[in-house]
């Protein structure tokens, strides 16, 4: 990483910085009636564009899906988020015959130097249906996005509340999907990429948890 950016992210800051200049040189020669000009710096613009999409697309869907294991880190610059412990909370949270789960999350500050916070970064979990569940408000003790000093981890403990046939339950932490990231080639959010499961099952629960 240069400059605490991934390549990736590097790639698109310079296709942006380079497409901004562009922009100024099309407004340019539009002023000064040079439209053949514009229109030339217009489709060189486009064409890298196409190339640089072409190229974030077909990474992400030759990407493979990944799963990690418990205790194993999953990093986003200097911190990083490992699944420790899964518990099967207490019945009398859940309502309607739900499950909640609360899941014990080691973040990571791998900076020798500086304090770290990731603000951006958030988990949710996913069962073998595909269904979605965020987290739960109000119960997760020390949240992701705690601070964290150099070289020290703090566990946070979100929890979730599932539906009673939920099974086959994964954790993935994300920073969302939403532009610029999305458009980061090799990033765990761009476009069309599989996400990183962390397969989940409760120390005092059924196996059945287990996501497949």
């Amino acid at each position: 990483m240069v400059l605490g950016m991934s390549w990736g992210e590097l790639l698109l800051v310079g296709v942006a910085g380079w497409t901004v200049v562009g922009g100024l040189g099309v407004t340019v020669s539009f002023r000064r009636g040079e439209r053949a000009k514009a229109m030339r710096h217009l489709g060189w613009i486009g064409a890298v564009w196409l190339l640089y999409v072409t190229a974030l697309v077909t990474v992400s869907l030759t990407a493979e899906r990944r799963s990690l294991s418990l205790g194993q880190d999953q990093c986003f610059h200097e911190m990083c988020f490992a699944v420790v412990h899964v518990d099967a909370m207490p019945g009398y949270l859940a309502q309607n015959g739900e499950q909640v789960v609360r899941v014990a999350v080691r973040v990571t500050n791998r900076s020798a130097e500086k304090v770290r916070r990731d603000p951006r970064v958030y988990a949710y979990l996913i069962d073998g249906q595909g269904r979605r569940w965020e987290e739960t408000p109000g119960l997760e003790g020390v949240r992701l996005t705690t601070a964290v000093a150099p070289r020290s981890s703090v566990t946070g403990e979100p929890v979730f509340k599932v539906s009673g046939d939920a099974r086959g339950l994964g954790l993935i932490f994300t920073r969302g999907r939403g532009l610029p990231r999305a458009l980061v080639i090799g990033d765990p959010d761009s476009l069309f990429r599989p996400r990183v499961v962390i397969p989940l099952v409760a120390a005092n629960s059924s196996p059945a948890m287990e996501f497949h």
